[in-house]
């Protein structure tokens, strides 16, 4: 379908005309002259300002004297001044005082030249009467305006403005387009001057342009679009493409009625676009000598669209409405009032919703006459539409009896149960949207329903989720306060866990709470009522006065209250006074050994909450404690997991851990190497071999001590440089000693013997137990082969000879840390 959404285009010319000047006078003028300092320039010896006073002042002897003209300057007073711009005749001042104001211009500033061009507007009431600016420049603008812009602006405000521009000495092409734009954009000439000569011509020519011929006045022309003979004027969804003679008036407006002023005696051609099945009309006219008005007759309408619904259907229901449309993008089926606008809608559901022609729409939720609609989403324009009466719903709801703040009675009802719906308990005065507490109908019939926190008057209500409305109400009724108690010790120990016994309606999740007394609305502990009764809470671990609460979940509100005072829990930790780094320390403690307490290894005047170690204080007293692998002062403490309390402290001094490794300054690469070594031995710290500097856990390498002493571990497949380093393997993780070494480069050598299917390799090399020798490609990686064997198998080994014939390599492969090739031969597989 046709969607033009185009804005009409207006244009002036010979055949639409504006407000043409009632005599033929000629419009003022106001002389724009370049002082700017460019002008000392030279032209054959002569500075051009010289040439520009000669040539003004001798054409304003030749004006004609009904020409009014004024005089304005720039760039005449100060260097560097956008602002140095100066009316220096009125239009309509004598000529002689133009001329001495000319002849006394001392250029020295900036290019303002489109500033200037709009005070020179402006004193001629460029907004008000036509008038004529005469612009006079060497030079591009130098200040922060768009000349383009400016001669934009002042065409659009201007009753009948133009701006005439002469370039005088203007060679560089960007300076002679801005200056041409600002006289194109006005409707004014543009000239180049490149002597006195030039120059005195083109301000002639300018100045004494003859005065235009009135235009004819023009006739108002109103166009309509009437939906067939006899048929309803159009007054949306088309679009006009309007023009007369070789002019094009209008183009895709979707004015629904344009309005234009044409010259009389001109004929025209009007076209009418319906966009909603694309017919299209043309009419001819010509414009007469009084107002008129051109009608485009189209053909009736046929709405390109049907619903079809049942004849009734409940409120709020969903009903299966079959349709017939175009199915454009958005397109939709609405159900909405009768009367009301096309694009309004109480529901609705996209047609690309539908299974086949067929779709479910939501029916209002008032009783009474409603609309099916076909809507058609560009426009909002109901394309077909059928009516149905919306007829009222069933609905009943059983008040409880005997309710009480927080309970949950059974609530019997009836209703259509849409999906969503709910059923509330409200104050009777609340608004429909507002309510205490409420429950899905999907629950069934009857369906819990929590009562509210606070006694009063309530009813129930029955809410359609679709528009929330409430549908139904029950009859007014009655929450009594709730019988509520709390029964617990009046002192216990900070942290320790207590038995309360409670009554109360016992809500889902309402539970029993320890606050602080002058808390009103947090708590520190709590524990869900869920039936147990007593029920054990866990107190706060910091002593002070607080309450025990039953706590109604729905609201947080508090039913009832009883005060208890927490005392300070003690604790006491033994440890030695000092412990070698990584080793697991002995801790003697007494203390409450709450669930998850813990003994900490913490660095000295640290917070309570931090550690570097630590261990449950369900693994009983003494326990173990690993001490952190960083010498320095440290506390082994008690804290209390509920809230990282800690309840006590005794200091402990960390010492070094020391370490010796014994081994070959040198060593051949890839070789097994022993180590001995002493140290702290303390679980998984392991002798590792790295880079030189590098930090724990960098390694090429390693072996843990529990392997023995001397230990045994791999050293590198590549020569070069390394250490080996004892690793303390607590927290952090710490090299307490490292050993240089320098891996030595080893060599390989092998032959080939071709047997039947097979080829036997001899070979020389290091024999580790891992390495092997292999048959490859030379552009294989080490790791890739057709096939291998490994060394341990003797001095000679078989390989298979590859399928596929080609030139290949026999390797000697190292197989350490990374895969190396100590030798090749090159192998031809024929």
């Amino acid at each position: 379908m046709l969607r033009i959404l185009l804005t009409a285009l207006f244009t002036l010319s010979a055949v639409v005309t504006a407000q043409a000047q009632e005599a033929t006078e000629r419009p003022q003028a106001i002389l724009v002259l370049d002082a700017s300092g460019s002008m000392w320039g030279q032209i054959d010896g002569v500075n051009k300002i010289v040439i520009a006073r000669d040539v003004v002042t001798n054409l304003l002897g030749t004006l004609p004297e009904d020409q009014a003209l004024g005089l304005v300057a720039y760039g005449h007073r100060t260097k560097g001044d956008c602002g140095d711009i100066e009316l220096l005749a009125e239009p309509g001042a004598d000529r002689a005082a133009i001329a001495d104001a000319v002849n006394a211009l001392n250029p020295k500033g900036k290019t303002p030249l489109s500033a200037a061009v709009v005070q020179a507007a402006e004193a001629l009431k460029y907004s008000e009467e036509a008038a004529t600016v005469i612009l006079v420049s060497d030079g591009i603008e130098t200040c922060d305006f768009d000349p383009c812009e400016v001669g934009r602006q002042l065409e659009t405000t201007g009753v009948n403005f133009t701006a005439h521009v002469i370039g005088f000495d203007v060679a560089d092409a960007e300076t002679r387009a801005q200056l041409q734009c600002l006289a194109d954009e006005t409707g004014g000439s543009f000239r180049t001057a490149s002597d006195a000569g030039e120059l005195a011509q083109a301000l002639t020519e300018v100045a004494t342009a003859p005065v235009p011929e009135p235009e004819p006045e023009a006739i108002t022309v109103t166009f309509r679009a009437v939906d067939g003979p006899g048929g309803v004027v159009m007054n949306r969804d088309i679009v006009w493409t309007i023009t007369a003679g070789d002019a094009t008036l209008a183009e895709g407006s979707d004015d629904a009625s344009p309005v234009l002023e044409i010259a009389p005696g001109m004929e025209g051609l009007a076209t009418v676009t319906r966009l909603l099945d694309e017919e299209v009309v043309e009419a001819r006219f010509t414009v007469g000598t009084a107002s008129q008005v051109v009608e485009v007759i189209l053909p009736k309408y046929a709405p390109p669209a049907t619903v079809e619904a049942p004849a009734s259907a409940p409120a709020g229901s969903m009903v299966p409405v079959t349709f017939t449309g175009p199915r454009g993008d958005g397109d939709y089926i609405a159900s909405a009032e009768i009367g009301s606008e096309d694009g309004h809608y109480v529901e609705y559901s996209y047609v690309a919703d539908a299974e086949g022609d067929t779709v479910e729409v939501r029916m209002p939720p008032t009783p009474g006459p409603a609309e099916i609609r076909y809507v058609l989403a560009k426009g909002l324009q109901a394309l077909g539409r059928t009516e149905i009466e919306v007829t009222p719903l069933t609905i009943s709801l059983s008040a409880p009896e005997g309710a009480s703040v927080g309970t949950t009675p059974e609530i019997a009802w009836e209703g259509p149960d849409y999906q969503g719906d709910f059923i509330t308990v409200s104050t009777t005065d609340a608004e429909d949207g507002q309510y205490e507490t409420y429950e899905y109908t999907r629950e069934g019939s009857p369906l819990p329903l929590v009562m509210p926190s606070e006694p009063g008057t309530y009813e129930l209500r029955y809410v359609l989720a679709a528009s929330g409305t409430v549908a139904g109400r029950s009859a007014p009724f009655e929450v009594a306060a709730a019988s509520v108690s709390v029964s617990g010790p009046t002192e216990a120990v900070a942290g320790s866990e207590i038995e309360v016994t409670w009554q109360g309606p016992d809500a889902q999740n309402d539970y029993i709470s320890i606050a602080r007394a002058d808390d009103d609305d947090g708590y520190e502990t709590y524990s869900y009522t869920r039936g147990t009764n007593p029920l054990k809470v866990e107190t706060p671990i910091e002593p002070g006065d607080y309450e025990i609460r039953y706590v109604l979940n729905q609201n947080r509100t508090v039913l009832a209250r009883q005060a208890i005072t927490l005392t300070e829990v003690g604790a006491q930790v033994t440890a030695p006074a000092t412990a070698l780094a990584g080793t697991d320390v002995s801790v003697e403690w007494t203390g409450p050994g709450y669930a998850s307490d813990f003994i900490s290894f913490a660095e000295a005047g640290s917070d309570d909450g931090t550690y570097v170690t630590y261990t449950y204080t369900k693994e009983g007293s003494p326990l173990k404690i690993e001490a952190p692998t960083t010498p320095g002062s440290y506390e082994i403490r008690y804290i209390a997991n509920a809230d990282y309390t800690m309840l006590a402290a005794a200091p402990i001094t960390v010492e070094a851990a020391e370490a010796t490794l014994s081994a070959p300054d040198r060593a051949p690469a890839g070789a097994p190497l022993k180590v001995d070594w002493t140290g702290p031995e303390t679980r998984n710290d392991y002798i590792a071999v790295a880079e030189p500097g590098s930090e724990a856990g960098d390694y090429v390498n390693y072996e843990y001590i529990n392997r023995g002493n001397p230990l045994e571990i791999d050293l590198p497949a590549t020569p070069g440089d390394y250490e080996l380093q004892y690793v303390l393997t607590g927290r952090p993780v710490t090299i307490i000693t490292r050993r240089p070494i320098t891996v030595e480069e080893v060599t390989a050598s092998l032959t080939g013997e071709r047997r039947e299917s097979s080829i036997a390799i001899t070979w020389e090399g290091p024999g580790y137990r891992r390495d092997y020798v292999t048959i490859a490609r030379p552009e294989d990686d080490p790791g890739t082969y057709e096939d291998y064997a490994y060394t341990n198998r003797g001095e000679t080994v078989e390989v298979d000879v590859p399928e596929t014939p080609g030139t290949y390599e026999l390797r000697y492969i190292l197989d350490g840390d990374v895969d190396r090739v100590l030798a090749r031969v090159p192998f031809t597989v024929e």
